[in-house]
């Protein structure tokens, strides 16, 4: 393994400004954006296409910590590039519909994929009544528009899920994990599994992990006796597992991506935090548990926004796309207290970032979100600082040190927990000042159903 700096190809670094350069920079930033949006000399006054992208964890510690690492205090991510910026609160709700201050991500995703808040655990389906909820992505579908999911977690996991899906736990994501769902097993009339009706759905793309899911077997309903992977290929579905067939796959069928048995294996390695701290590391840009011929999640945004484009071209009377993008561990490696397995997830989010950005620069009539769905756990502390919790030292490629910290529970084996903290919302396009100021989660819903009319 070796260690090497991702800066020349992937972020831009800048140079310590005057205050006079920067209001210079500012002001032509902003004609650039402006120039953008207006395309043809006018905004649109509607999205064509919204490409929503979740950094799950990313509270503005993650974002800092990846920038400080990748770029340099002074340097600046994709993410950071938005010409419109807010935060939202993302605390979720018991069954009474009394604030819970710290969300999990199933009622976080719940609350921007159908505008109402929900339990911890549930998704897309209401606190009290546990009731199916009409998500965005089912909306553009009834409406015509393309649609994808595209994830580093599991497709059933609850960010995918919650766009996709309705059950009473996050945890009933194939047909053999429905123990926690008794209600929602199709032979007591419900929907089934999270994996069941995210392909039932039939969304145009979806790209992920989380192959084990989708190789059960469905015990019920017309496609009992078949795997899931079998019912979607049923359904039309062009299964892929690696980014040869990714790139093969055409949008004459919907595709079903599979890249890993769980979730995607992370880019990046390192030592993890621990009591004491660690000495001074530098991150390993390079995983040798992740098989060669894993796409990574800018290869699969790039492929999911060229099928959805030509979906929605092909006879659909000029509709757009609705894409939603998780770079889900971030949290993942939050939880495992690995500032470099999340650092290296947050700089994969960003180069994701960047594929939206630049289809936006040509296509000013889409909108694109990027947000997170809850804080998380790492904190920037003084190199000098003895945290009570886990920490480690890195050594960033400007060649100073930081020191990140990991305490927000008291048996840190356990794995370290969500924050109840508001987090950044970013946005340009159509409807992107909508994110200014201090929102909810469930305005995100507005915002995007709004932006592309639907109903």
């Amino acid at each position: 393994m070796r260690s090497t700096s991702l800066t020349p190809q992937v972020f831009r670094r800048r140079p310590a400004w005057s205050a006079g350069a920067l209001a210079v920079a500012v002001t032509a930033a902003t004609v650039v954006s402006a120039t953008a949006d207006a395309g043809t000399g006018h905004r649109p006054r509607t999205a064509k296409n919204v490409i929503l992208l979740i950094g799950d964890g990313m509270g503005d510690s993650e974002i800092t910590l990846a920038r400080d690492y990748t770029v340099g205090a002074g340097g600046r991510l994709h993410m950071d590039g938005f010409p419109q910026t807010g935060t939202y609160t993302t605390y979720s709700v018991d069954s009474h519909g009394r604030p819970d201050y710290v969300t999990d991500s199933a009622a976080s995703a719940t609350a921007w994929s159908t505008g109402r808040k929900t339990v911890n655990y549930r998704i897309s389906k209401t606190p009290g009544t546990d009731r199916p909820m009409p998500t965005i992505l089912e909306l553009a579908r009834r409406q015509g528009l393309a649609t994808g999911s595209v994830t580093t977690a599991e497709l059933t996991d609850a960010t995918p899920a919650a766009m996709a899906a309705h059950v009473g736990d996050r945890d009933c994501q194939g047909p053999a994990d429905m123990e926690g769902c008794p209600r929602d097993t199709i032979g007591r009339g419900g929907l089934g599994s999270i994996a069941e009706q995210s392909v039932r759905l039939r969304p145009d793309v979806l790209l992920g992990g989380g192959r084990q899911r989708f190789d059960q077997k469905i015990t019920e309903g017309p496609y009992k006796g078949l795997t899931v992977a079998q019912q979607a290929e049923k359904l039309g579905y062009r299964i892929v597992s690696d980014a040869r067939g990714l790139r093969a796959a055409g949008p004459e069928r919907p595709v079903l991506g599979l890249f890993a048995p769980g979730a995607v294996p992370v880019e990046w390695t390192g030592r993890p935090a621990a009591r004491g701290g660690t000495e001074a590391q530098r991150c390993v840009t390079a995983n040798p548990r992740r098989p060669a011929g894993t796409p990574t999640l800018e290869a699969q945004t790039r492929k999911a926004v060229e099928l959805l484009e030509a979906k929605a071209q092909a006879g659909r009377a000029g509709k757009g796309f609705f894409l939603q993008v998780e770079g889900a561990s971030i949290d993942k490696q939050n939880h495992e207290a690995d500032p470099c397995g999340q650092i290296g997830e947050t700089a994969a989010f960003d180069r994701a970032v960047k594929v939206a950005r630049d289809y936006a620069e040509r296509h000013p009539d889409t909108l694109v979100i990027t947000t997170a769905d809850h804080g998380h756990s790492s904190q920037i502390v003084p190199v000098d600082a003895e945290p009570m919790g886990l920490s480690a030292t890195l050594v960033t490629d400007e060649g100073g040190r930081i020191k990140v910290s990991y305490a927000t529970t008291t048996t840190p084996e356990d794995g370290q927990e969500h924050t109840g903290t508001q987090v950044r919302i970013a946005a340009e396009g159509p409807f992107a000042e909508r994110v200014r100021g201090v929102t909810d989660q469930t305005e995100l819903f507005t915002t995007i159903t709004r932006a592309l009319g639907l109903r």
